[in-house]
């Protein structure tokens, strides 16, 4: 499974909300100079945001983005679930356009929905505070650090 790009900007834009100082104020430009993305794409994941309550969006000199609740209280899993469109890893997850042939002989559908049902209840496990310090966690330092910029 691989999550969209509208899903990691999201998280990343929410997990720098968290790690900024009270009042926890930040950009879309500062956010996307941090992350060398694209500022459209920002702009348009900040609204969505934004329409669903996880940030507050404020114009003007002195403006800008902040969480909308603390991030204790952010859900990894709702921020995936809100912001994926598609969360079907096979075609026949999706009931009213399964055209799946081999539905009738498949043993693969429940292990499939397990290890998705698997992959939700982990990131339920934790919250937008948790991700904004994760960075010490030793086990994730192996992983990849650098992303190409988005455009």
């Amino acid at each position: 499974m691989q999550l969209t790009q509208f899903t990691d900007l999201s998280l990343r834009l929410l997990i720098y909300l968290a790690r900024l100082p009270e009042p926890g104020l930040a950009t879309i430009s500062e956010i996307a100079d941090y992350h060398q993305i694209s500022r459209n794409h920002l702009v348009k994941v900040a609204n969505s945001l934004a329409n669903q309550g996880f940030i507050m969006s404020t114009r003007g000199k002195g403006g800008g983005l902040q969480l909308a609740r603390p991030a204790y209280a952010i859900g990894l899993g709702e921020v995936v679930r809100r912001t994926e469109q598609n969360m079907n890893l096979v075609e026949c997850f999706d009931i009213p356009s399964n055209q799946c042939r081999l539905i009738r002989n498949c043993f693969l559908k429940a292990t499939l929905y397990e290890a998705q049902r698997a992959f939700m209840s982990v990131l339920d496990k934790y919250t937008l505070a948790d991700a904004a310090s994760l960075g010490a966690n030793a086990e994730l330092s192996s992983l990849p650090t650098t992303t190409p910029p988005l455009t």
